[in-house]
């Protein structure tokens, strides 16, 4: 090998070792430049991340938290929002909503309304005031009436009781203990047999009241006429007539309610429209024309009793019960006219509690107007308790007086004793 050839061949590995330390070096050059641009990639990456978790907003509006939506301001920008109170019966569970959401009809929103919780089923319970308080009145009075029975039945032979027709007085007594005690069906949550029960149990039992007291009217007037000469009305004296007028009336009763049970009858339901944020729970009364007829029914007999009863009060019969029964029948019909625009334009649980009140006062009023009197003579003036004095014509207008004094003595007596001692106490 020459001189020349070893120079070429020296010349290339010296170009070849040049070579490679230029890659040599490239690549720990451009290795350290793609770790800083790795770190520099990283570091971005975590400024990009800590930037997601702040959400911009608007300089000129606030966060509307959850129970808000946004609505735009009038004459500002597009961005610029006021936050207003999510609407009755809407929510919204996230903040800055655009709109809220609409509860199902079976719940509610909360205090905040941003959830929707389950509304309060309502009815008239016997655990609350309301409840107890018409279902103790019930009770009591049912009790009351009992008293009053077993009062006359024990004093069965006296003239009092005799006079009028005994057996109708049993039958209005029984019938005007079924109608307090028929409170109780209205009062708990409604079922489907209590909703059946509610109005045609009440709807009969007042029938048998007021057919009763149809009778007993219808016996004055008897009484009276057939004692004229020629009379044809002797035919008609007895317990016979009464007591067909009391059934024939009763049955109509019946057949309206059987004919309103056919077609439509009441069944339970949850009004979920009436009170706002709860469910009533409370007795549709199907066909509402049903109900109406057993009310007017019942007027009807109510009217033809006051009717006859008011043109039969100056009648000389034996103690003549005409007067009281006209004063009953008309508590009774004034009772039942105001309770038709109260029941319409209540709601809720209240309107039960309009029906149950409307119930006692009207029982209550029968059951003082006639029987009341009769108990003060039997029990404080026994001594008028003989057929002389009921056979007298003033004999009902001296028990009236006697009793309405009576009243008024006891009344004062009891406020009397109340104002002494509430003084008592304050000294």
């Amino acid at each position: 090998m020459d001189l020349h050839e070893r120079q070429e061949r020296g010349a290339e590995r010296l170009t070849l070792g040049v070579e490679m330390t230029s890659d040599a070096e490239l690549g720990s050059h451009a290795e350290s430049l793609l770790g800083s641009d790795a770190e520099y990639a990283q570091s971005v990456d975590l400024e990009i991340k800590a930037d997601a978790d702040l959400t911009p907003h608007s300089s000129c509006s606030k966060i509307c938290l959850p129970g808000y939506r946004k609505s735009p301001r009038k004459g500002a920008k597009s961005c610029c929002y006021d936050c207003i109170a999510c609407p009755e019966g809407e929510i919204s569970n996230q903040t800055d909503m655009e709109s809220c959401t609409k509860c199902p009809e079976s719940q509610w929103p909360n205090t905040n309304r941003d959830k929707c919780i389950y509304k309060v089923i309502n009815y008239l319970s016997y655990e609350e005031p309301l409840g107890m308080l018409l279902a103790s009145i019930s009770v009591l009075f049912a009790l009351f009436t009992s008293w009053i029975t077993i009062i006359f039945t024990k004093y069965r032979t006296t003239p009092i009781v005799k006079a009028n027709n005994r057996d109708l007085t049993y039958i209005l007594l029984f019938s005007l203990k079924m109608c307090f005690l028929c409170n109780l069906i209205f009062i708990g949550h409604p079922l489907h047999i209590t909703c059946i029960l509610r109005q045609t149990v009440f709807g009969v039992t007042f029938s048998i009241s007021v057919s009763a007291i149809l009778a007993k009217t219808l016996t004055v007037v008897i009484a009276f006429n057939a004692t004229k000469p020629g009379s044809k009305l002797k035919n008609w004296m007895g317990a016979t007539v009464s007591n067909s007028v009391v059934i024939v009336s009763s049955m109509i009763q019946v057949i309206i309610c059987a004919c309103w049970l056919a077609i439509k009858p009441p069944f339970p339901y949850y009004n979920m429209k009436d009170e706002i944020g709860k469910i009533v729970a409370q007795c549709d009364e199907g066909s509402i024309i049903g109900f109406y007829c057993i009310l007017g029914y019942m007027g009807f007999l109510a009217l033809a009793s006051f009717t006859i009863a008011f043109f039969a009060r100056e009648l000389p019969d034996i103690f003549n019960e005409a007067k009281f029964i006209s004063f009953s029948m008309l508590v009774f019909c004034s009772v039942w006219i105001s309770f038709i625009p109260a029941y319409l334009s209540t709601k809720g649980k209240y309107v039960v509690a309009v029906e149950i009140f409307s119930i006692l006062a009207s029982s209550t009023g029968i059951l003082g107007c006639i029987f009341v009197p009769k108990l003060y003579i039997i029990l404080i003036r026994p001594e008028r308790n003989t057929k002389l004095f009921i056979t007298r014509k003033d004999a009902i207008d001296e028990v009236i007086g006697d009793v309405t004094s009576y009243v008024d003595d006891v009344i004062n007596n009891v406020m009397c004793d109340v104002i002494s001692h509430v003084i008592d106490d304050i000294m």
